[in-house]
């Protein structure tokens, strides 16, 4: 039987962190559980920490103080590889330097998973071209990655993190360059992952409707601190847009889902 309270699978606790060559510290003392199988959206105001945090979470940067885990374990004690079949990461500002293919860029999600000879086998194409279908690419697969839009690009970049059949997935705003139809399409694809496959998704947006939509967990950063942590409806209230948006908002409801969507009405003054 499952327990319905398992063990996170990440989580940060008395977190300090610091950029370098600011003058105070960015998180001081944050703490922060996910539990397998959930669907988490951070949000939060520019400067608040969400790339930050995804960056800590993925082991990309090391904290001060404190500790990240990853199944209990600290994150950066965990080998390169091991990490990379367990979370897989997308970043908004990843660039591609090179002209590949887009099977070529979801095939590099396979990386992890490649014997010694590091060849790609039947499998790996497979597990590639699934995740190109994923994505509604599979009839880009041999279409270069300069003659496509940055959605597209995107698209292709996602593909490559699905490709490496990862038990979480990080992805910092992950349909900022995409139009609506597609936004909306990966949304949908990742809660599909997510509850048929039990995939942990943790996502950062400025996209607070969107978030609220899909994410079953919102987490409200403000001033490297968690403002606001549970369901959306109790996160997007009134008062919390007004104090960590200064932004005063209207608070409705989805007639089909129920989940909250925010009406702006103007800057606090």
């Amino acid at each position: 039987m499952t327990s319905p309270n398992p063990a996170p699978i990440l989580a940060v606790r008395d977190l300090l962190f610091r950029h370098r060559g600011a003058r105070g510290p960015l998180f001081d003392g944050l703490s922060l559980a996910v539990r397998p199988g959930e669907f988490v959206g951070v949000i939060g105001p520019n400067g608040s920490g969400k790339t930050t945090l995804l960056m800590l979470l993925s082991g990309v940067l090391a904290p001060q103080g404190g500790e990240v885990a990853l199944g209990g374990r600290p994150v950066r004690s965990v080998s390169p590889r091991e990490r990379a079949r367990m979370v897989a990461v997308v970043f908004q500002e990843a660039r591609i330097l090179f002209d590949f293919t887009v099977l070529e860029i979801a095939l590099m999600g396979r990386a992890p998973h490649l014997g010694a000879w590091r060849l790609e086998r039947p499998q790996d194409f497979a597990s590639a071209r699934a995740a190109l279908r994923e994505m509604d690419l599979a009839d880009l697969e041999s279409a270069h990655l300069q003659e496509m839009s940055s959605g597209e690009r995107q698209r292709a970049l996602i593909a490559r993190a699905l490709s490496q059949e990862p038990r979480i997935l990080l992805m910092d705003e992950p349909t900022a360059f995409l139009d609506l139809k597609h936004r909306l399409q990966i949304y949908e694809i990742l809660v599909r992952l997510n509850r048929e496959k039990g995939l942990t998704v943790v996502t950062t947006s400025h996209d607070l409707n969107l978030a609220a939509r899909y994410g079953s967990r919102l987490v409200l950063l403000h001033r490297g601190r968690v403002a606001a942590d549970g369901p959306p409806a109790t996160v997007l209230t009134s008062e919390l847009i007004r104090r960590v948006y200064e932004t005063d908002a209207r608070i409705e409801r989805d007639a089909e889902s129920g989940a909250p969507f925010i009406v702006p009405i103007a800057p606090v003054r």
